[in-house]
């Protein structure tokens, strides 16, 4: 062995710049024995081997210190060890439960669901999938022998053979003894192309249930759920062999390696750019007592979600119901006010109270220099604006009032006509755009607010684009080639909107992205996005979600999955100059021109 010579071997890393590669950082759940935290070398040797750098996660119980772990690394893999406690779930242990450890239990429990608001990628092995299934809504089975027998004498009324595969191996680890069926719609049959795969095992707790935010894509011959994936368009895996001591384990940790690297550069990107959401209607929920300070499941759009999801701004709507002719205002309203005007106000006064009360963390923007400077001093933004004109009370004096009180935009009408313009779902009550609403498109380009056509129909489009003197924008609308729905664009007025400088930023109701009845998730509102982009250019788009109104799919479901956006425009090969725009810079490129109007 020859000498160590340690400066030689600074001056060797010193010898470039930088002094290393940027490696995608993986945490590694450590385990807990005899009051030692252990690792098998096995697990760090096949993160490095995939190209990451492992980190070794302590279990340690302490919020602190899991957020600022969460917020350091890229990808979680979360290791194998003792059983879980059954308790955890209610559950009672069964005579077959073997040694608990309890240690981590209450420390990866909460790990994971604070790494899954994060949309931080987790590989799961052996105890590590059960972990999953168990701190996602899942279930898992204490003994897989008892589970099985249960299961089979229940089926048939009598007592049966044990289950006909042994999965708690006595071979060396590095031996495969069973085989498992992976479904071929899967993340694993992408890896490995193949049906059939021999695997090791050393486990005898599994899961029973996967629950409703994964997909069982690998299953033993008896029935044992060996491998689970996220079906929210999520990167989770959990697999209930050990990967690590197989050579054909090696790519589920480059998979894992792979996503964390577009996760980290998603990451930085959101650091860079400003991320807007044009639309949401969180203020609906005003009268529910909300709490936006809190991780509120009653609402799309909070402190934590903006956060969780990286995004920086969003701007909330004062939406106006439109009452029926038998109806007075006041009744289609939680809070006692008596007209339309009087409702925007009490939305806006709540909106800046939230901010005052939560004035460290979040301000109000106006203009795009103020969102900006938020960005800079490290604030989220709301910024405001009004859905249906009905909120001015026919008179055109409160365009300037609402505008001093900064609002963005006024969304002309909503799901019916009102004294401005014909509604897409309305009764063509004035062939367009009305001589009043004339006068308010005018006064909005005098004010600085821009005019929003999303909810107009298609004759009140093409009047507002003619009566402005500023382009228009759609602050949340679909694509009609796509899905033929009144609310969508046709392609005609996505180049008419684009010649006038206008923009479309597409929304996340799942009837808008689709109309055959299935589902919608996040490839559609991709699916939309190169559409739009094919017909008007990147540079008149953009995101308006309708969160807190009927918005979000699968894959972008609240605020806190919004980097799951970033993360899919980086895979289809958008660039950053591109994702810019998309994500609020053409936005704030034309409010910057529309106020630079105010008089």
């Amino acid at each position: 062995m020859e000498p160590f010579d340690l400066q030689s071997r600074l001056d060797s890393i010193y010898e470039k710049y930088p002094e290393a590669e940027r490696q995608p950082v993986i945490g590694l759940t450590g385990n807990f024995v005899d009051g030692d935290m252990r690792l098998c070398e096995k697990y760090y040797d096949s993160v490095v081997r995939a190209g990451g750098t492992p980190i070794i996660i302590p279990p340690i119980a302490n919020s602190d210190i899991i957020i600022n772990t969460l917020e350091t690394i890229d990808g979680l893999i979360l290791t194998g060890g003792g059983d879980i406690n059954p308790l955890w779930v209610g559950e009672e242990p069964s005579t077959h439960l073997h040694s608990i450890n309890n240690a981590r239990d209450e420390t990866e429990l909460l790990t994971v669901r604070l790494a899954y608001n994060r949309q931080i990628p987790m590989l799961g092995i052996c105890r590590g999938i059960q972990t999953l299934a168990m701190a996602l809504d899942g279930e898992i089975d204490q003994d897989i022998e008892e589970a099985y027998q249960k299961r089979v004498n229940y089926a048939s009324k009598i007592d049966i053979s044990p289950s006909p595969i042994k999965h708690s191996q006595d071979a060396e680890r590095n031996t495969p003894t069973h085989t498992i069926t992976i479904r071929k719609e899967s993340i694993l049959y992408t890896l490995y192309n193949i049906e059939r795969m021999a695997v090791n095992s050393f486990h005898h707790q599994a899961v029973r249930n996967a629950g409703k935010r994964f997909n069982v894509t690998a299953t033993a011959i008896d029935g044992v759920i060996e491998a689970i994936e996220s079906n929210e368009y999520k990167s989770i895996i959990g697999v209930q062999w050990h990967p690590e001591w197989l050579e054909s384990g090696l790519p589920l940790f480059k998979w894992l390696v792979g996503v964390a690297r577009d996760f980290n550069a998603a990451k930085k990107l959101h650091n860079r750019i400003v991320t807007l959401d044009t639309h949401c209607d969180t203020p609906m929920f005003f009268p529910q007592g909300i709490h936006f300070e809190q991780r509120d499941p009653r609402i799309l759009v909070d402190l934590h979600k903006l956060s969780e999801g990286k995004q920086d701004a969003v701007i909330m709507a004062a939406y106006i119901p439109q009452p029926k002719q038998d109806e007075t205002f006041s009744s289609k309203v939680a809070f006692p006010v008596n007209s339309p005007k009087e409702y925007a106000e009490l939305i806006f006064d709540k909106i800046e109270d939230i901010v005052k009360t939560n004035h460290k963390f979040i301000g109000l923007a106006h203009t795009p220099q103020q969102l900006l400077e938020n960005k800079r001093k490290g604030l989220r933004s709301i910024m405001l604006g009004i859905e249906n004109g009905l909120a001015l009370n026919h008179d055109i004096t409160n365009v300037r009032h609402f505008a001093q009180r900064g609002i963005t935009y006024i969304t002309l009408c909503h799901n019916g006509d009102n004294d401005i313009c014909d509604s897409c779902r309305g009764n063509n009550t004035h062939n367009g755009v009305s001589e009043f609403g004339e006068q308010v498109i005018k006064e909005m380009n005098l004010c600085g607010v821009m005019v929003d056509l999303s909810h107009g129909g298609e004759k009140s489009f093409f009047d507002a684009l003619e009566i402005s003197d500023y382009p228009i924008v759609c602050s949340h609308s679909n694509c009609k080639a796509l899905c033929d729905v009144p609310r969508n664009l046709t392609d005609n007025q996505l180049r008419a909107l684009a010649k006038k400088g206008g923009l479309v930023h597409l929304t996340l109701y799942h009837g808008f992205l689709r109309n055959n009845g299935t589902e919608a998730n996040i490839l559609d509102l991709l699916r939309h996005l190169d559409h739009a982009i094919s017909v008007m250019g990147v540079e008149h788009v953009g995101l308006g979600t309708d969160f807190d109104g009927d918005g979000g799919v699968k894959g972008i479901a609240d605020s806190s999955e919004m980097i799951n956006f970033t993360i899919q425009l980086l895979r289809h090969k958008y660039n950053e100059d591109d994702i810019e725009k998309i994500w609020g810079g053409n936005w704030l490129r034309l409010m910057s021109q529309i106020q630079s109007s105010i008089i």
